[in-house]
């Protein structure tokens, strides 16, 4: 079972955003899905509870008080995990992840959060002994503005891959409130969505991003 987790240091990075439009690419796919959330804000079961029935079914569990197992059947795990997450309890929940997705807003608030981040995951065991894969997304862009130019040069020196960037705009929005990914929407309102997303999915579904 392929697992994905999304998470950052702070709150407001657009992480249950980013969760829920990879499952929902999944799921367009063909691909056997359930979201973990593991959030007690539960965005993203709010999100399945919007979802319409004529689209491709996601499972989820809200797993902040339900508690989690591992699904069998599924072909495809993303958690959504609670921001500012630390310590022990942030080792507990990447030895569940294949992968770890990392959304960085352009503020000079959330690089500096983001780097101390990166520093205390790469010090998790797993991650030291590579058996889980990072990656870094910047969210909500404005590609044109001196604050992304500043976000584009600091991720790129992380030591950990770029893989994207996802620009700000209403379409995340209007989906969110239907329970839909922005694949899943009129192809015509979101090609530029659509070429942004390429570079993160077409990672995700490399080896480079499996341990």
């Amino acid at each position: 079972m392929r697992t994905i987790m999304v998470l950052n240091p702070k709150g407001g990075c657009g992480k249950s955003t980013i969760a829920t439009n990879i499952a929902s690419f999944y799921a367009s796919k063909g691909k056997s899905v359930m979201i973990a959330d593991f959030d007690p804000q539960g965005s993203s079961i709010d999100w399945l509870a919007a979802r319409p029935d004529n689209v491709p079914e996601i499972e989820g569990i809200a797993a902040w008080k339900d508690g989690f197992k591992p699904p069998r059947n599924k072909d495809v795990l993303i958690m959504d995990v609670p921001a500012g997450v630390h310590g022990k309890d942030l080792t507990a929940l990447i030895r569940r992840a294949q992968t770890v997705v990392i959304p960085v807003l352009p503020s000079p608030i959330d690089m500096r959060a983001a780097a101390k981040f990166v520093h205390e995951i790469h010090h998790v065991g797993k991650v030291e002994k590579n058996q889980v894969k990072l990656a870094v997304v910047a969210n909500r862009v404005k590609e044109n503005t001196l604050v992304f130019h500043m976000l584009e040069k600091f991720l790129k020196k992380l030591d950990i891959p770029f893989i994207g960037k996802l620009r700000d705009t209403q379409n995340y929005i209007r989906a969110a409130e239907r329970g839909l990914g922005v694949f899943e929407l009129a192809p015509s309102s979101v090609y530029q969505d659509m070429e942004q997303w390429a570079s993160i999915t077409r990672w995700l579904n490399s080896k480079r991003s499996m341990p």
